[in-house]
Order: structure tokens, then sequence, then C-alpha cells
């Protein structure tokens, strides 16, 4: 079991640990972080009920397989990486173990109950392959909407132009593939009676306003990564709602 440090060491500069708690609290992160290491008590109490464990083995096969996917193949290398990223090789074996354990329990409790979830909920799961454009006002994505309907600018050149976020702006607009429980519900339902290609907007959103392309819509299909990610999502609703009765739960 590793001790507790009252500092951390970032590259020979020692930051205390109440200044890393004090910043997550000053940004409105420490509820997050707290949820999470809820979720992991809730996680080992149910793995136990249930007999459920990760074996050295196990944990030894996914770090080898994540050491080839991030090209590590030299201990040297790996033990670089692992400074880099601040934690010891302990801290890294426990999280992969956490994160093996928790995958587990996901398919023991719900594996069976993926098919039938996803029936149920079938249009939840259609996906929009989206780009998006964020401006900084109202009227700039007036003019941007308009330069595009005009056929002055097509929507992925506007988004490399106009874009408040670089990231975007080197993809195009590009956002991914997004399922529709992911998407605010009146926005959902906008798009999807939507058509291929249109543009929808200008949106308010916090960073601004947007305008919002579905280059093309997927129906959903249960296939390996959307069995996947039903588990995930029925998961974390378990998980909601294991946490919920934890926090109003008669304090002993």
């Amino acid at each position: 079991m590793t001790h507790m440090h009252h500092t951390v060491d970032f590259s020979g500069i020692p930051v205390e640990v109440n200044e890393i708690v004090q910043f997550l609290k000053q940004n409105f992160q420490v509820k997050e972080i707290c949820q999470k290491v809820l979720y992991q008590r809730i996680i080992e109490t149910a793995a136990y009920e249930k007999g459920l464990t990760v074996t050295k083995a196990e944990v030894q096969a996914e770090e080898n397989h994540l050491y080839r996917e991030m090209h590590l193949s030299k201990k040297s290398d790996i033990y670089i990486w692992l400074a880099n990223q601040i934690i010891d090789l302990e801290d890294w074996e426990t999280g992969i173990r956490n994160r093996l354990l928790a995958k587990k329990l996901a398919n023991h409790l719900f594996a069976l109950g993926v098919e039938m979830f996803f029936n149920l909920n079938a249009s939840d799961f259609d996906q929009a392959l989206i780009y998006k454009i964020v401006v900084p006002s109202v009227e700039i994505a007036k003019e941007v909407l308009y330069q595009i309907e005009a056929k002055q600018v097509s929507f992925y050149e506007a988004a490399h132009l106009y874009d408040i976020d670089e990231r975007r702006r080197h993809q195009f607009g590009y956002e991914g593939k997004i399922y529709r429980w992911n998407i605010e519900s009146t926005i959902a339902t906008v798009l999807f009676s939507g058509t291929p290609g249109q543009v929808f907007g200008p949106l308010a959103v916090k960073e601004g306003y947007s305008l919002l392309m579905v280059e093309e819509f997927i129906p959903a299909e249960l296939n390996a990564q959307s069995y996947q990610d039903v588990l995930n999502h029925i998961f974390q609703q378990w998980l909601a709602m294991e946490l919920n009765y934890l926090l109003h739960s008669d304090k002993k």
C-alpha cells in the first residue's frame, strides 16, 4: 500500500496535496472527483458481495496491452512515462485493476439485460455524425449561416475559418458520432427530424452561439461497439442510483 504523501513531486517542484484539493474546489471539480471516489467504493463493495476478483495475470495482460498501444517497449521507457504522469507502478497497476473490476461487475450485473434494454430504448442509440461551429455572438452566427446558405463557403470551410475552438478549426468542425441520448432532448428532436447536410442554428451554448450540421444519420444497431456502450450506459445509471441511495440512506 502506498503511503499518503503530503506533497506531489512535479518535475522536481513540490506541490502540496492541499494546494491540489484547493484548486479542485475553486474550479468546481471536487464534486466530480468525490463522486468517482464513491463510485469506486460502491464497485468494491458490490464486487466483494458477488465474489468477483481481478487476478495479477489479468492486470499484467491489460498492462502489456496498454504498453503496446502506447508503443512503450523498453522498461526504461515505461518508467519515464510513469514519471511524466506523476504516478508510480503500484498506482498504475491499481488503476488498471479498478477498471477491470468495474468491467467485470458491469458484465456480471447487466450483460444479460443489454439486448432487452437496447430494444426498449433503440432510438436513444441512433447516432448522428455531427459537425459544429461555435462563434462568440448571434450576429456572427447569422452572418456565417448566411454565407453557408448562399454557398459562399462550405460548412467545413466556415468551421476552419471562424470557430473559436482551435481543435475544431483544425478538424473542420468535426465533433464525432454522438448517440441521441447524449444530445439535449430538444436539440435531438430537431436534429433527427432533419436531413443530412442541413444546417441548424444559431443555438445558444455556454461558449457563444453554435451552428450544427449532421453529415450522416446512423440507425441504432447492436454490434460489438454499441453493446459495450449500452452496457456502460446501464452501469453508469446503476452507479448513480447506488450513490443516490448511499447519500440519502440514514447515516449511522
